[in-house]
């Protein structure tokens, strides 16, 4: 869209204006002749004279008039294109999820969405002219190093710093910055364009929780190693008591016996304190909320793949379920990095949830995967069972996944779509009118 008249196009206006004028006096003096002619030829030459003195008067002034509204008309036709092309400029940036920041060389603000108003507390109004108020005493540095950088590079994408409210709050945010070049008599400006990324981070700390309890199903094959050799010296050592206490030999043995009990108890209690989960925190939460959340991890892994995601998850805004959302985000994760190492290539997939009979938030996650065989279906469920290649996985995500859904009183479906892939149906209730638990648990269904 036109913000004013460019270089290429005042010739052309230059030339219209001249060219008009230029006719309107033609035109101006042909029509005089005629009236002259037609009803002045027989007067004296003063008159005439006279007669041509105010033909000239008159086509000069109604050039003057011409050219005045020609170039008024122009001016408010620029004027309305420069107003709608702010509007849409101011329209676009406001839209961005992302917070934008513009300042100048001195770091004073020259323009400031609503996305930046949202997330710091600071109004528009309230920071244009003055230095960017979002940035804490310590940054400062950093700051003018990241614009020393912009002077040789391009851009600088996703640094991840720390940004202030206008409460005195730190939030660790995702940064990206870029130079506009100066234009004629501008000033140099730069863009800062933030991203909160403290639902990464907490996604990050549910990453280490599932890795902790995939290091879990790891360690299960050397716990049985580390187990099996003193259980079998014990069963050997049992048998020869056996024959000592026999013949009325010592049971010297005995203490040996128990001191390796007590080894492969301590060892067994100390697996089972690391994979205790943290005590379930249950709270109203918004499921779409939960949802995006894990999309948003996720989304790095599906362009790698390029993936189709899509999601309809709307209908489940309006209602809020009784839940811990960590534990949820931890079990929409595991289901989606299922998804994600079933799909091939370029394959999709597809969240969509809905309320059901205005008790039960259903959420489905659909895949286009080779789906799941028949002899399979009865140990799909099972802790450490996995087809996925060796290294590849340890077989927890499905039974994360059931413990938690079990936690919420919801359910968990697994099925074979007509059209290929698998389809995971996630069932929760929501609270009663009132209530501050969950509803009694559903049966599973598998």
């Amino acid at each position: 869209m036109k913000t004013g008249m460019s270089p290429t196009n005042r010739p052309w206006f230059l030339l219209t204006l001249g060219l008009s004028c230029l006719t309107l006096v033609g035109l101006v003096f042909s029509l005089w002749e005629l009236i002259e002619y037609r009803y002045f030829r027989d007067l004296d030459y003063v008159t005439l004279h006279y007669l041509y003195i105010t033909r000239g008067i008159a086509g000069a002034l109604l050039t003057v008039i011409w050219a005045s509204w020609f170039i008024l008309r122009e001016r408010r036709r620029q004027e309305q294109e420069l107003e709608q092309s702010y509007e849409h400029y101011r329209s676009i940036l406001n839209h961005m999820p992302e917070a934008v920041a513009l300042f100048d060389e001195s770091y004073q603000v020259a323009e400031w969405n609503d996305a930046a108003e949202r997330l710091f507390g600071f109004d528009r109004e309230q920071v244009l002219g003055l230095p960017l108020p979002n940035v804490p005493a310590g940054r400062w540095a950093e700051l003018r190093q990241i614009r020393d950088r912009l002077e040789t590079e391009q851009k600088v994408l996703d640094h991840e710093t720390e940004r202030c409210t206008a409460q005195g709050e730190r939030i660790p945010v995702a940064a990206n910055y870029s130079r506009i070049p100066p234009v004629a008599n501008r000033p140099q400006f730069y863009v800062e364009v933030v991203q909160d990324i403290r639902p990464r981070l907490r996604m990050r700390d549910k990453l280490l929780e599932l890795e902790k309890l995939t290091l879990m199903g790891q360690m299960a094959a050397g716990a049985a190693h580390h187990l099996n050799t003193p259980l079998t010296a014990m069963l050997l050592q049992v048998e020869m008591l056996r024959g000592q206490m026999q013949e009325g030999g010592p049971i010297e043995e005995l203490a040996t016996i128990e001191q390796r009990i007590r080894f492969c108890q301590a060892f067994v209690q100390n697996l089972l304190q690391f994979a205790r989960r943290p005590q379930l925190q249950q709270k109203p939460i918004a499921l779409d909320e939960v949802i995006e959340t894990v999309l948003t991890l996720f989304r790095p892994s599906l362009n790698l793949k390029r993936a189709t995601l899509e999601t309809e998850c709307e209908d489940l805004g309006s209602r809020r379920i009784l839940g811990d959302p960590n534990h949820l985000e931890a079990m929409f994760s595991a289901l989606l990095s299922n998804a994600v190492d079933a799909i091939p290539t370029g394959g999709r997939i597809r969240v969509h949830g809905r309320i059901q009979a205005d008790r039960i938030a259903e959420i489905h996650l659909d895949d286009n995967g080779p789906g799941i065989a028949d002899l399979l279906w009865p140990r799909v469920f099972e802790p450490f069972f996995t087809t996925k290649p060796s290294g590849k996985g340890t077989g927890l995500g499905l039974a994360i996944a059931q413990n938690i859904v079990q936690e919420h009183d919801g359910t968990i479906q697994l099925q074979n779509r007509k059209e290929g892939g698998l389809r995971v149906t996630v069932r929760i209730p929501l609270p009663k009118e009132g209530s501050t638990v969950g509803t009694p648990a559903v049966e599973m269904q598998i």
